[in-house]
């Protein structure tokens, strides 16, 4: 009889026993565990580390192109759009970030990018009939007349003279210029910047549209404003030598990363 006690208080205890052996200090449960980096298909997480910093919390308001702009989505199509991220584009600051050009993030990560901005920002049925100029340039721009379409369409907004009080950058600074490629600026002229009130190609003068002549010769204009190499404010300043010795182990503790 106290061995038929004994056995059947062990019968009971041993599913708590063994509830307890499941839930051991420091056992991650399936809620704990940290997705691989190129398992994560979320658009939030994707654009959030690797493309709000520059272009903005939701698309707007970034130093970078505001992808949020309906405009800027029409623009584009799938391939260009997919190209860019991947890619990078040269004579800017926009990285690759394909892990088949030198980046972090996988083809299914950049197409989760892709189809998530075409899901949140574009707005198709708003540009029904827009006769959109070519994404890239199709014709050549004449410098000389590019003047004159930018005292006309840009100059009171953009000028150094202007700028400070409309509340804009002046987009002749050769800094600035030196971080833009023709492809940046000729995009920015055609969807303007609406997250900082900048029109775009249709409505800097009213009833009077640039046409695509127009915004070739503005882009070779500002194109010729940039210098030929980068100015001396844009390099780093050189490290000054030192007279004093250093052990050899000294990059040890440190050193450049």
């Amino acid at each position: 009889m106290k061995d038929a006690a004994i056995l059947a208080r062990a019968a009971l205890l041993l599913p708590l026993v063994l509830a307890g052996c499941s839930r051991i200090p420091g056992k991650p449960t399936p809620g704990d565990e940290v997705p691989r980096p190129t398992a994560i298909l979320n658009f939030a997480t994707l654009y959030g580390e690797n493309c709000a910093g520059c272009h903005g919390a939701n698309g707007q308001h970034g130093a970078a192109i505001d992808l949020g702009n309906p405009e800027y989505q029409a623009l584009v199509d799938d391939a260009t759009l997919r190209n860019t991220i991947a890619q990078g584009l040269k004579g800017t600051l926009m990285p690759a970030f394909a892990q088949s050009a030198g980046g972090m993030l996988t083809d299914q990560q950049v197409d989760a990018l892709v189809k998530g901005m075409r899901a949140h920002w574009a707005r198709p049925a708003q540009f029904a009939g827009v006769v959109f100029p070519s994404y890239k340039a199709d014709m050549t721009g004449d410098v000389a007349r590019g003047e004159i379409v930018y005292n006309n369409n840009c100059s009171m907004c953009h000028d150094e003279a202007n700028a400070p009080s409309v509340g804009t950058g002046p987009i002749t600074n050769k800094n600035f210029l030196s971080l833009m490629n023709n492809q940046v600026l000729r995009t920015i002229v055609i969807t303007g910047r609406p997250d900082f009130g900048m029109p775009d190609w249709r409505e800097r003068i009213p009833g009077a549209p640039m046409s695509k002549q127009d915004i070739a010769d503005v882009v070779a204009w500002l194109a010729s404003q940039r210098p030929v190499t980068p100015s001396a404010e844009t390099q780093p300043t050189p490290a000054q030598p030192t007279t004093q010795m250093q052990p050899a182990h000294a990059g040890s503790h440190g050193g450049a990363k």
